[in-house]
């Protein structure tokens, strides 16, 4: 029996073939790299561009006398800051490329990490020490770093793992704690072994925050609230500089005390009052000359009110606002535990540490030392929240898709018999 081939069908050669299938795989990969993303990642990666540009103008300007006057280059504080948001910046948006397995797998690792680096301030050599007895810096090669503010970002994705893993036994007050409170208080006690209430307290409100939003019971939860409260209060009255801070920030009549403890939060809001509702216009400040000490760092904010005025503090306001908005809006969609409990760890460290900043700044709180987040000096800190948002918006590309609702067909009017 013979077999005819049809000759009218073209036969398409093997390398034909290979080299569509090619083309067919770039056009694939193409598609995931300019995937469109939810809109919970431009509003937090949008914020958080528009938060660390506005604070490299700010700290430009609070800087530029002092830098000046100790005849160096007015440019060469926001230089080194620069520097780390163009190191950040990219880190953010790779961070965000990074699946959550990724994130489950390293958090281990991260948080012995983050210790391990942590304890490097007690090292002879290279911890440093401020005046006040704070050390919890380090100086490599003549750059000062602060490994606690990594330490955040570890301890929010190794309780967010350990949580998630624990997820249908969180009823039961043991497997809550354990190893939940042993960890974290070696984490926040290597912090305050270095005398920095601020920070530890920072570390404190991840851990409260991560407890939360995993789903434990009000009475579980409510433990380790009063614990911490107590913990902070025990620190407060057991440290004579912490306690001057305190009562200073209690005493209505601070202006008897203007030469020590209230100089700079009597100057900061000085700063803010004299800015009025328009500012004094950027660059115009006169706190910066010298008599804020820390204008560039913990009380970038009154400089904002002083130059741009009520209305630079709004729009401060509002792009932490929307920060957050976006953060809560991931954290409210995924169905993924341990999405939710890492993003509102984040979420409760980046913006509550921008409201206890600001609360310092306006005497809502005594001077606790912790920086505005995106915006004040330092390096080490700027860095940390980039990385942080870069993971927040790694979780917010894990969010489900949005499902169109389906078309509605009119009903047919009934026929008449």
């Amino acid at each position: 029996m013979t077999t005819t081939h049809d000759r009218s069908r073209p036969t398409v050669a093997p390398t034909a073939i290979s080299d569509a299938s090619r083309g067919f795989t770039a056009r694939v990969s193409l598609g995931r790299v300019l995937a469109p993303v939810p809109s919970e990642f431009l509003l937090i990666a949008s914020t958080a561009l528009i938060l660390t540009i506005f604070g490299l103008v700010m700290v430009l300007s609070a800087t530029m006398a002092t830098s000046l006057a100790a005849g160096e280059s007015p440019f060469e504080v926001v230089f080194k800051q620069g520097v780390f948001a163009l190191l950040g910046v990219p880190l953010m948006f790779i961070l965000s490329r990074m699946p959550i397995r990724f994130w489950k797998r390293v958090s281990w690792l991260a948080l012995i990490g983050g210790v391990a680096l942590q304890l490097l301030v007690f090292v002879p050599g290279l911890g440093q020490e401020a005046n006040d007895g704070n050390r919890n810096w380090i100086s490599i090669a003549g750059m000062q770093a602060q490994p606690s503010e990594f330490l955040k970002l570890a301890f929010a994705l190794w309780l967010g793992y350990v949580l998630y893993r624990k997820q249908t036994l969180l009823g039961d007050w043991r497997h809550v704690f354990i190893p939940v409170v042993p960890v974290g208080l070696l984490v926040i006690g290597s912090v305050l072994a270095g005398q920095d209430l601020g920070t530890a307290m920072i570390l404190v409100l991840i851990m409260l925050g991560a407890l939360f939003f995993s789903g434990v019971k009000l009475r579980i939860f409510v433990i380790p609230l009063i614990a911490a409260v107590v913990a902070v209060a025990v620190l407060a009255v057991t440290s004579p500089n912490r306690m001057a801070r305190i009562m200073s920030f209690l005493d209505a009549d601070c202006l008897a005390d203007y030469a020590d403890k209230c100089y700079q939060p009597l100057h900061g809001i000085w700063g803010l009052a004299g800015g009025g509702i328009f500012g004094l216009g950027l660059g115009n400040s006169r706190e910066k000359y010298s008599w804020l000490p820390a204008a560039a760092h913990d009380y970038i904010f009154a400089i904002v009110g002083e130059e741009l005025g009520l209305i630079g503090c709004v729009v401060v306001l509002g792009l932490f606002t929307l920060y957050a908005v976006g953060a809560f809006h991931v954290i409210r969609k995924t169905p993924d535990p341990f999405v939710r409990i890492v993003a509102g760890g984040i979420t409760v460290w980046i913006v509550g540490q921008a409201l206890i900043n600001i609360g310092v700044v306006l005497r809502v709180f005594p001077v606790l030392g912790v920086p505005l987040p995106f915006m004040s000096q330092g390096g080490t800190s700027l860095l940390s929240v980039l990385l942080a948002t870069g993971v927040l918006l790694s979780l917010a590309r894990s969010l489900p898709p949005r499902t169109a609702p389906a078309p509605v067909r009119p009903e047919r009017p009934a026929r008449a018999r």
